[in-house]
């Protein structure tokens, strides 16, 4: 059971709150590979400067825990011994994870936590895993539970899937959690193996352009999109029963099925198995420093979300289409489940602020909304202090 009050109502224990734990948790960026990690493929993601932060204490109670959002002024307090699913999507996370912990055999209490954050949601930037790690890494360093960074990272995930109900893959967890400064990562999602690359690109910046737009579609569809894959891997394995998901399928292979799957799957799988190979070619370009063509790679996958796995938006190709005459932007792509969010972009630095002028001002004139921008580095994953 948990309840739900406005500011008015918080306990006056936060008044004179004195943490003992704090905890930075990142937001993540994926610079190519979107879509694949739940169907065990390969992503290119870091995590961000741009943060959730945690302060714990505990509370002297048995199971009674009390977490307050400064920055969105709310307020939840629930009992250990009795969670359930919110009808509040921002309290699922909180639950999940305080779920998950229990059903690892994990002994907590009750303790008090409050969040401050300045990770825009909604912009695809994963701040629903940033709070979920984040969350998970300090009750970790409060009750000295002794999780590992990967089983906080997997416990996140499965906090998602259970408690917010979206079948996420490992991203998005992986990347808030153990990314390292300055550089970003060749995560194979099926093995977890990690490849740590410099983040040089030379005198480029990355810059997100935020759509401001959320269309409803995103979460079922983002299950939908999860389904298809998956039952287009359940007719290959009848007859390549090797194949355990769309990673274990190649171009001329998917051909043999293309009369036997239904509906998107044909679509859906080639994307997939195209992306992979993107990533794999990016991972290539990225290390020899040849930026154009990882740009152009950024376009490929944008096209093909676009066009074949069918999760982008108006705003977000206007966006790309905008950024393609311009030389001094090396690649433009749609960034995180789609239907809204960001273009991410990799841009020459000396001409950003020229650039967020000229996209702002034809983007309010095609769709009269304000565009929002955040240049963002490579950063650390999650920093747990003690005090």
């Amino acid at each position: 059971m948990s309840t739900s009050t406005n500011a008015q109502n918080i306990p006056e224990v936060f008044s004179d709150f004195k943490p003992i734990v704090k905890v930075a948790s990142p937001g993540r960026i994926n610079l190519i590979g979107e879509h694949t990690d739940y169907n065990n493929g390969f992503v290119m993601p870091t995590a961000i400067d741009k943060k959730i932060y945690f302060e714990f204490k505990e509370n002297e109670t048995d199971s009674t825990c009390r977490v307050y959002s400064a920055t969105y002024n709310a307020y939840l307090e629930f009992d250990l011994h009795h969670l359930s699913i919110s009808d509040k999507s921002w309290e699922n996370y909180i639950l999940g994870v305080a779920n998950e912990i229990n059903l690892l055999g994990k002994k907590l209490k009750g303790f008090d936590c409050i969040i401050k954050s300045d990770l825009s949601t909604g912009a695809g930037i994963s701040s629903s895993a940033a709070l979920e790690c984040g969350f998970a890494a300090g009750l970790n360093a409060l009750f000295d539970l002794g999780l590992s960074k990967l089983e906080i990272t997997q416990l996140s995930q499965r906090a998602e899937h259970n408690f917010v109900g979206n079948k996420c893959g490992i991203m998005d967890q992986y990347a808030s959690v153990m990314s390292k400064q300055d550089h970003i990562i060749l995560l194979d999602c099926e093995s977890l193996h990690a490849e740590y690359i410099p983040a040089d690109f030379k005198s480029c910046k990355l810059l997100l352009l935020n759509t401001n737009v959320s269309h409803n579609l995103a979460d079922s569809e983002y299950n939908t999109r999860r389904q298809e894959c998956e039952a287009a891997v359940d007719i290959i394995q009848k007859q390549y029963p090797e194949v355990k998901s769309l990673r274990d399928v190649n171009l001329d292979m998917l051909e043999e099925f293309k009369e036997q799957l239904q509906g998107k799957q044909y679509q859906r799988s080639r994307y997939v198995i195209e992306e992979n190979n993107r990533v794999m070619k990016a991972t290539t370009a990225i290390k020899a420093g040849e930026l154009s063509e990882f740009g152009d790679l950024m376009y490929g996958s944008h096209d093909g979300l676009q066009h074949n796995y069918e999760v982008s938006c108006p705003e977000l190709d206007f966006l790309v289409e905008f950024s393609r005459p311009k030389e001094y932007i090396y690649g433009s792509r749609m960034m995180g489940g789609g239907f809204g969010g960001c273009t991410i972009n990799l841009i020459e630095a000396d001409k950003i602020e020229e650039y967020i002028a000229e996209a702002a001002e034809a983007y309010f004139k095609k769709f009269d909304i304000k565009l929002d921008t955040i240049a963002v580095s490579p950063s650390e994953g999650t920093i747990v202090e003690k005090l």
